[in-house]
């Protein structure tokens, strides 16, 4: 091999190895970014009056998702369902598996993500409600009514784009006893604030659906507002045969209070957007870890075939 052939691969190895180095800075800095902004998401934007703005809000210790998997929900409760009937939960037990979805039908974002996100994954779901399972919506605001709730109704059937599966949504109000025996049943905490009026007609809670077995015993979870339509469907399949699941990563999505002085609502999704920053993270490591191996492989390689130039030079 010539003198300037040799040369010329020199300078292919060292501007390959320049281009890897700065490839690796690049992701050293990427990593570097999300670190500050994760730890400015983990703190709680919004906060009440007086509170640190770095400290987890003291009424978000009233707001949970504690997952009672294999409890009983106590089916002799009474509820209003959407055309102002009384009704007991037990009503919509024994024959099928449940989906419920404790929120509130006036909550101004995160309940409407939340029910989107499950009819959104249901529309992929080959079993249909009504048929192969039921849908039961419970509202922790016992001043709301069947009219509030039908019109919820209407909207998410529309929504999921089968009419004739109707029947098998349910959208029910109540009062605060039997409320608060269905949240304490499921473990789901929550708590009243004030609403821009000055009184407590907002609440704070956490996002959450769970899938119910025939016999009313919960049987899996499922965090957050958006759902996996495979884990939705394979849910069903197991609750249908009284299979209890097993407990998922508890990481909430928050929705709390009114700020009067934004005079806007004000949603803490922290843990959401905390999560997708460590995903983030995870990926820029898995990203940097396998080029790394790439890149020394490749590195031994140039190396390598650098050095058998040279020894044909010599030769």
């Amino acid at each position: 091999m010539s003198k300037q052939q040799s040369g010329r691969i020199g300078s292919e190895v060292g501007a390959a190895s320049k281009r890897r180095l700065s490839l690796r800075l690049l992701a050293v800095a990427l990593a570097a970014a999300a670190v500050p902004a994760l730890a400015q998401v983990s703190s709680y934007g919004d906060k009440q009056m007086g509170e640190r703005a770095d400290q987890k809000p003291a009424l978000l210790d009233k707001v949970y998702v504690h997952q009672r998997l294999n409890n009983q929900i106590p089916l002799d409760q009474t509820f209003r369902d959407e055309t102002g009937a009384t009704v007991k939960l037990g009503d919509y037990f024994s024959k099928r598996p449940v989906l419920l979805a404790i929120v509130y039908y006036s909550c101004p974002m995160l309940c409407s993500e939340e029910l989107n996100g499950m009819v959104g994954a249901l529309e992929m779901v080959k079993f249909r409600p009504g048929k192969d399972f039921d849908i039961v919506a419970v509202s922790i605001d016992p001043t709301e009514g069947p009219e509030l709730a039908a019109k919820k109704k209407a909207m998410y059937v529309k929504r999921y784009g089968h009419p004739e599966t109707a029947a098998g949504w349910h959208f029910l109000t109540g009062q605060q006893p039997e409320i608060n025996a269905l949240a304490q049943a499921v473990g789901f905490g929550y708590a009243r604030v004030p609403g821009p009026d000055g009184h407590l007609s907002q609440f704070a809670h956490a996002s959450s659906i769970q899938i119910l077995t025939p016999e009313g015993k919960l049987a899996q979870y499922y965090m957050g507002v958006e759902y996996s339509p495979r884990d939705l469907q394979l849910g069903l399949v197991e609750a249908s045969h009284n299979t209890i699941g097993s407990p998922v990563d508890n990481i909430l999505t928050y929705c709390y209070r009114y700020d009067p002085q934004l005079n806007k609502h004000s949603l803490v999704v922290a843990r959401v957007v905390q999560l997708g920053g460590i995903f983030t993270m995870i990926g820029l490591g898995g990203f940097m870890v396998v080029n790394f191996r790439r890149d020394l492989k490749q590195d031994d390689e140039d190396l390598k075939r650098y050095n058998r130039s040279g020894n044909d030079r010599m030769v």
